[in-house]
């Protein structure tokens, strides 16, 4: 019977993940193209002078290039982020309770080695999902577009260099800013929740589902802020050619030309409509 009550309640737990990757997907997609686009290129001299230009040239469906294939994954991605955090949680509090018996809450740097393994698990999905979805955004458009859709751009990226070097290019970049965004995102959540409950003298799930879904925004503003110079390296070597036309050859060259061109403010590109969105994003992640 309890066993019944653990299955039904992690298959709630899936189906709740699964919704809010969905949402959270929907909310995101028009702001996304601005990002990667500011990111990966200098023909724009604003976020709103890019969404103005993709508009008046590709046309309102234009914010919508690369949708299929994160919303097909992104539950699944949440899913497997919730599932390895609280995994880990659980083998820290293991831990400290055999050292520990008193006091087995974990502590802050345990939460954030949580959120890290949790961002490492879902690398493996995110990877491929986000190189497809920028390698759709940033294609030529109309006639000369390269792929005509997410299965197109696998086979294709597949075939240039094979799974790993093609389809997993910028795959350790994407692990490293996994591993910093999601364990910051959980970190941040953490601590707010902890320190809400402690100041109101209350149990956890006594908060309100305000406070939990204000939590969780600011966590997502955190994620992106401690995280965000590691995505615009990933984007620009997954937006980046194939043979002679390749201009970066590994992550660390990445960094090294986008410092030495663009300076700081290179890395920050696309930051502020990445922020906008961050917020309300989050906040239905957690409080659904």
């Amino acid at each position: 019977m309890g066993d019944a009550k653990v299955d039904a309640s992690g298959l709630k737990r899936t189906f709740k993940d699964l919704f809010a990757g969905a949402a959270g997907g929907i909310a995101q997609v028009l702001l996304d193209i601005v990002k990667v686009r500011l990111q990966t290129t200098s023909q724009y001299s604003s976020a709103l002078d890019g969404a103005t230009q993709i508009f008046k040239n590709e046309g309102p469906l234009a914010f919508y290039k690369g949708t299929l294939t994160p919303l097909v994954g992104i539950g699944a991605c949440v899913s497997i982020q919730f599932g390895a955090f609280h995994y880990a949680r659980r083998r820290f509090e293991a831990s400290n309770t055999s050292s520990n018996p008193l006091t087995p809450a974990l502590s802050y740097s345990q939460y954030y080695a949580s959120g890290a393994f949790a961002g490492i698990a879902n690398s493996i999905i995110s990877g491929p999902i986000e190189h497809v979805r920028i390698r759709m955004q940033t294609q030529p458009h109309g006639v000369n577009r390269l792929y005509s859709g997410p299965i197109d751009c696998v086979r294709k990226l597949s075939a240039h260099e094979g799974i790993l070097a093609g389809l997993y290019r910028g795959e350790a970049v994407t692990i490293l800013r996994e591993a910093q965004a999601y364990g910051v995102w959980f970190l941040s959540f953490e601590y707010m929740m902890n320190a809400d409950a402690k100041r109101n003298n209350i149990k956890r799930d006594e908060i309100s589902q305000w406070k939990v879904a204000s939590y969780g925004g600011l966590a997502g503003e955190a994620l992106w802020l401690s995280s965000y110079p590691f995505d615009v390296v990933k984007s620009k070597m997954q937006s980046d050619g194939f043979g002679p036309n390749k201009r970066y050859s590994s992550m660390r060259d990445c960094f090294q030309q986008t410092w030495r061109g663009e300076g700081l403010r290179g890395f920050w590109k696309g930051i502020g409509p990445t922020l906008l969105r961050a917020m309300p994003v989050s906040a239905g992640t957690f409080a659904v």
